[in-house]
């Protein structure tokens, strides 16, 4: 089978962020597929980003189109997304002479991307995948506050409507979405829940050795007896880094000690906020290759990972971060309220209210004096769970099940 999978932002080990692209097609390639993985030049969520043209990683073929940079989500990205569909939509007869996929897969976060991938797939007479990372225009309708009346949510939601009509199967991250697709035109039959993983390679050492500053950190906090709770991953919005740092505040004269790593557009903000107001229980470092994240989550006696309160989660959530903290065992702070809650259904931490600091507050000192092969326990649990239903090759398969 030849699969075609458009993803704007996909990455890669080398790259960063959006990791699912590589996984997926790492494997169908093992898996005796080809693939071909569709990519802008330019993306938010990488820490590095590739030359325009043709490249090849662990037998994983992209191709990068030449699109602008951008700053936040003003009308740079917009051009951005436009350069990006434009050029795919542009190449589509290409594509489909060239390539030739029996299967093409739309799968930016934005919708747009369904029509340029409806072209290749009609020109192809291949089948056409809608894949769902996030509701759109739902999601920034509801986290940021855009009006529904907004062009480019009316743009998104033709889009999502057409992707609902004209898929021949779509595939959905989120598992609590049947209800809104439906209403917006679905055949339920053609939806597939396949969530997001983790590959068991990166998983099979210990990892590459930890920043020698963060690791002197980490061993510091420890022999003096304190309790490190910590967090890894991207410093935005929804993200609820606030309300760790207002717990953190709360709990200034007890045995914890906070450890957050990583980058985003929030990161200077929180580091002013530790620093103007004196948190000297919390440290924070810059990000780090996703190859020292096991050795980095080694580090840590609880993981925090945390969530506005928001209509849009009852769709259920699908964190990529929550993966890695399972599979390396860590018992977790779960601040959400959501359709789904992997870390009740694992077993593998506590659970407590969203954007609610004192529950947090609480919560981390509930876990602090759980004896410590409780918590072993519950890290083994969150470890088992994912090697049960979220590890690639078992997702790559029901993935190409689905399309089949």
């Amino acid at each position: 089978m030849k699969l075609l999978l458009i993803n704007h932002y996909a990455g890669s080990p080398k790259h960063g962020m959006e990791f699912r692209p590589f996984y997926l097609a790492r494997e169908w390639v093992r898996a005796g597929h080809q693939a071909l993985i569709l990519g802008a030049s330019y993306s938010h969520v990488r820490t590095t980003q590739p030359e325009p043209g043709m490249a090849a990683m662990s037998g994983v073929n992209y191709l990068f189109y030449d699109t602008p940079e951008y700053q936040g989500n003003g009308m740079g990205r917009v051009k951005n997304i436009w350069s990006f569909c434009r050029q795919v939509w542009k190449d589509a007869d290409i594509l489909a002479r060239e390539f030739a996929p029996d299967v093409v897969i739309a799968s930016s976060t934005y919708p747009m991307d369904v029509w340029v991938a409806r072209r290749v797939a009609r020109l192809a007479k291949a089948k056409l995948v809608y894949e769902v990372h996030d509701l759109w225009p739902l999601s920034p309708i509801e986290l940021s506050g855009m009006s529904k009346w907004h062009p480019f949510a009316m743009l998104c939601q033709k889009a999502e409507n057409d992707a609902y009509r004209d898929a021949d199967v779509v595939v959905s991250m989120l598992p609590k979405v049947h209800q809104h697709m439906a209403a917006h035109g679905l055949d339920l039959k053609k939806l597939h829940i396949v969530p997001n993983g983790i590959t068991l390679d990166e998983w099979s050492e210990h990892g590459e050795p930890l920043e020698p500053s963060i690791q002197a950190h980490l061993d510091a906090e420890r022999a003096a007896g304190r309790t490190v709770v910590g967090y890894a991953g991207s410093m935005g919005e929804p993200n609820a880094l606030d309300v760790l740092l207002d717990a953190a505040k709360l709990l200034k004269d007890s045995a914890l000690s906070f450890v957050l790593v990583g980058g985003g557009h929030l990161r200077e903000r929180l580091e002013a906020r530790v620093r103007d107001e004196e948190l000297t229980n919390v440290a924070m470092f810059p990000a780090i290759p996703k190859a020292q994240i096991p050795s980095l989550l080694k580090g840590f006696d609880i993981a925090y990972i945390g969530w506005q309160r928001t209509p849009i989660y009852r769709f259920g959530i699908a964190p990529n971060k929550l993966m890695d903290y399972l599979m390396a065992q860590r018992p977790v702070l779960h601040s959400v309220e959501a359709g789904n809650d992997p870390v009740a259904e694992a077993g593998a931490g506590l659970t407590v209210p969203p954007q609610d600091p004192r529950a947090v507050a609480d919560g981390l000192l509930k876990l602090a004096a759980v004896p410590a092969e409780a918590r072993a326990e519950m890290g083994r649990r969150g470890r088992e769970f994912v090697l049960a239903n979220h590890t690639y090759p078992v997702l790559a398969q029901r993935f190409i099940d689905a399309v089949s």
